[in-house]
């Protein structure tokens, strides 16, 4: 059997392999909407399906097609389809999944736009919604036995860094026979392999670690044939189609996202441990600190613990938030994550800028959060920038 490549290298060569002789390196971006057919025959073989080819830029695109089969190498998945953000392949996803009178299960600490379609959209469908508190994992697990059709999971989550033990309720999920999801854009598949841990499907908004470089909007998930035909499907019908040239830019960021990642692991710990001790500093969120509540479950289905943290101040308010951030030097304010420079911001700008400060209590956010993503910055240089801005508070 052929030994697999290191995954540093995978992100490199995966989805590019076989480059024709005297070809391009690098993948071309295809910007072209239609593609032509001599042989009206061939045309339709390729329209249904019977050959491989791109008729119509809506549906497929050399260039997406390339990035798809990267993160499907990396993710270890049968296949793997596109959309032209994170929030269009989550909800491109859910709606493939699920309709009236089906029943998903997921936990209050998701993504700000996910949680939106699970209090405002699905419900119109008819669709039951369980949330249930994120470390609650027996609350979980009996929510699922009353009726599961969607595990919808987030781990770590956003912007507080909670952690769902995969393997423990993709079991109960098997046995009630629903389909699992698996939100792994904090972790990327350097850190995290849901897949392996018995996901049915993994996804990404390709927008943050993925690219890397917070230049290109993008989506993307992996899984079995079957259910990926399902979601290409939806998405194909419903247009929400990764451009080409943003698959171009998704491409290139790939290409560095173990160096990338590597480093924000380590600054990340860093950081965590530097402001743990810090006397400003009241509480951080961070699976890499031993103080984690998740640390463990994090230790044990985890490869590195990600460039994401959050941290909340003494001063329990949002003037100190406000007083904060624009104090700090090398550190964009910003509603983004993942990239080559460190990032921060409060959730009411950020993760959950869709939902009230009531709707933020509830899920349990304070208004006197900090989400800090760290970059690809020397660690000496964010963690003396984060000591003189924290001098007044």
């Amino acid at each position: 059997m052929k030994k697999q490549a290191h995954i540093g290298t995978r992100c490199v060569w995966s989805g590019e392999e076989g480059r024709s002789s005297n070809g391009p390196t690098q993948v071309p971006v295809v910007h072209s909407v239609s593609f032509g057919f001599d042989d009206i025959d061939e045309w339709q073989a390729v329209a249904l399906g019977d050959l491989p080819g791109d008729i119509y830029g809506r549906n497929t695109n050399p260039t997406v097609r390339a990035f798809e089969e990267k993160i499907r190498q990396l993710e270890g998945a049968d296949a793997a389809t596109s959309a032209s953000t994170g929030m269009g392949i989550i909800s491109n996803t859910l709606y493939t999944l699920l309709k009236t009178g089906d029943r998903v299960v997921s936990v209050k600490d998701t993504y700000g736009g996910t949680s939106v379609l699970f209090s405002e959209f699905l419900p119109r469908l008819q669709v039951d919604v369980a949330l249930c508190d994120t470390t609650d994992h027996e609350m979980i697990e009996s929510e699922i036995k009353k009726g599961c059709t969607v595990l919808y999971l987030e781990t770590p989550t956003n912007p507080t860094n909670k952690i769902l033990d995969i393997d423990r309720l993709c079991r109960v999920a098997r046995a009630a026979g629903a389909t699992i999801v698996v939100d792994n854009t904090f972790a990327t598949p350097i850190n995290q392999s849901p897949l392996e841990l018995g996901a049915d499907l993994v996804l990404h908004s390709a927008t943050k670690f993925l690219g890397g470089h917070a230049d290109a909007l993008g989506g993307v998930v992996c899984g079995s044939q079957h259910l990926i035909e399902q979601i290409y499907h939806y998405r194909e019908i419903n247009g929400a189609t990764l451009h080409p040239m943003a698959a171009y830019l998704l491409l290139r960021g790939v290409k560095t996202l173990d160096l990338r990642i590597q480093r924000q692991n380590e600054s990340a710990l860093k950081i965590a441990r530097y402001l743990e001790n810090h006397t400003a500093v009241d509480r951080v969120f961070y699976p890499g600190l031993e103080s984690h509540e998740g640390h463990e479950i994090a230790r044990n289905q985890m490869r590195g613990f990600g460039g994401m943290l959050s941290f909340m101040l003494k001063e329990d308010s949002f003037e100190a938030v406000r007083r904060l951030i624009p104090r700090l030097r090398f550190a964009h304010a910003a509603a983004n994550l993942g990239s080559v420079e460190t990032i921060v911001g409060p959730p009411s700008t950020t993760s959950h800028v869709e939902c009230t400060v009531e709707e933020r209590a509830a899920l349990g956010i304070p208004e006197s959060l900090i989400r800090y993503s760290t970059g690809i910055e020397h660690c000496d240089d964010l963690i003396a920038d984060l000591e003189q801005a924290l001098k007044f508070s």
